[in-house]
């Protein structure tokens, strides 16, 4: 598997708009290159004369071709799904959330964990961010490809999935089985720390994110907040829509983002008006499993200068990607275009680099991220507690 995927197991995939399912796509063979031919060459020929020629299998021999010929696009996110496994991710978009509660992607092309989500078998399991996971129900992981892992890894809710997890910094990998669960679709909380400062963690934009954080908004000036903390650290991304409007609570007008598809066609999503938090001074917190539609934020509030961004290099997960279904109810997972900052910054592959660098301290329970916020904004650092995602 390729590097720079970012998924979300049980919320929602990276950066995508609203998503909708086409028609099934068919294709006559006068509008197949001769290329192509010579696979209907070799299914004759398998026919004819394989020695297991009374049992093969044309669906599962055509699905091996469609996945051959993925792989060979060096596209990260592409991929196959057989009709039971694209049904069921047709599901999942229409609103069933059930799974592990986790988010993951493709790092140094190993299985990732980017963050469990609060609260959820993922976690109470002992998911932890960064962990390698090399196997799902005893099938290694490399040959798989992401949406295949995500869609064997997922599933409903009672039944149990084994994973073998190679935690961060461990020599030896450990059997974690896991009964799948409902999920919660909790993405902002929002709490009050010392000398007015506002601490607002967003988890991922789901659909009702924006309202919420409006919500957290009205609580700050509330409480005569006098400056606030947006964290998006373990935020694998979300809905389009909804992080331009989470962006645009903070800016006054501009681009938040543009995409170039493969033609060089581009296409801008601007402010959107009726913010409520642009006056608020501010920092951002990121770190290494910000991906995706977080780095869309950040990428803007750098851009528009409209605050420091604290923490590490983001995951960068900046491609568009979209799912065909098939006309035998199969489908396709393919990368469309490409994101960009207002500045014209490539977010696929290098990420958002934070206007300054604090490294994560992962031996103790001090958060010297957090810390270097609350100083920027005139507070006394070490005193909230470590936060929890």
């Amino acid at each position: 598997m390729a590097a720079g995927a970012a998924l979300a197991l049980a919320v929602n995939y990276g950066l995508q708009g609203a998503f909708e399912i086409p028609e099934p796509v068919t294709a006559s063979s006068s509008q197949l290159p001769p290329e192509f031919e010579r696979l209907g060459e070799a299914w004759e020929l398998l026919q004819r004369e394989h020695i297991d020629r009374s049992t093969l299998d044309a669906s599962e021999l055509s699905g091996g071709a469609i996945r051959g010929m993925l792989d060979a696009l060096d596209d990260p996110y592409a991929s196959y799904l057989d009709p039971q496994r694209f049904g069921e991710e047709e599901s999942k978009i229409q609103g069933v959330f059930e799974g592990i509660g986790a988010q993951v992607g493709i790092r140094e092309e190993m299985l990732t964990v980017i963050a469990p989500l609060p609260d959820t078998p993922a976690q109470r399991a002992g998911i932890r961010a960064g962990d390698v996971i090399l196997e799902v129900d005893g099938e290694p992981t490399e040959n798989l490809s992401l949406q295949e892992a995500v869609s064997r890894i997922r599933g409903r809710k009672g039944t149990t999935v084994e994973l073998l997890v190679l935690h961060a910094n461990d020599l030896d990998p450990v059997l974690i089985p896991i009964t799948r669960g409902e999920i919660p679709l909790e993405t902002v909380r929002f709490t009050m720390l010392e000398d007015g400062i506002g601490h607002l963690q967003i988890s991922s934009f789901a659909t009702n994110t924006n309202s919420h954080v409006a919500e957290a908004l009205r609580e700050f000036k509330d409480s005569d907040g006098r400056s606030l903390i947006v964290d998006l650290r373990y935020n694998p991304g979300g809905l389009l829509g909804v992080v331009v409007d989470v962006t645009s609570q903070f800016l006054e007008e501009g681009l938040v983002t543009y995409e170039l598809d493969g033609l060089g066609n581009r296409r801008e999503w601007n402010v959107t008006s009726g913010g409520n938090g642009k006056d608020i001074p501010m920092v951002v917190l990121v770190n290494q499993y910000s991906a995706s539609a977080s780095e869309v934020f950040a990428g803007a509030i750098i851009d528009h200068d409209r605050a420091p961004v604290v923490g590490e290099a983001t995951f960068g997960k900046g491609s568009v990607n979209t799912r065909h279904r098939l006309s035998d109810g199969s489908g396709i997972y393919y990368t469309i275009a490409r994101w960009y900052t207002p500045n014209g910054t490539l977010i696929e592959g290098s990420g958002i680099t934070p206007t300054i660098v604090v490294e994560a301290d992962q031996q103790s329970d001090s958060d010297p991220q957090l810390d270097r916020a609350i100083e920027l904004l005139g507070g006394r650092p070490g005193s909230p507690d470590r936060p929890q995602f």
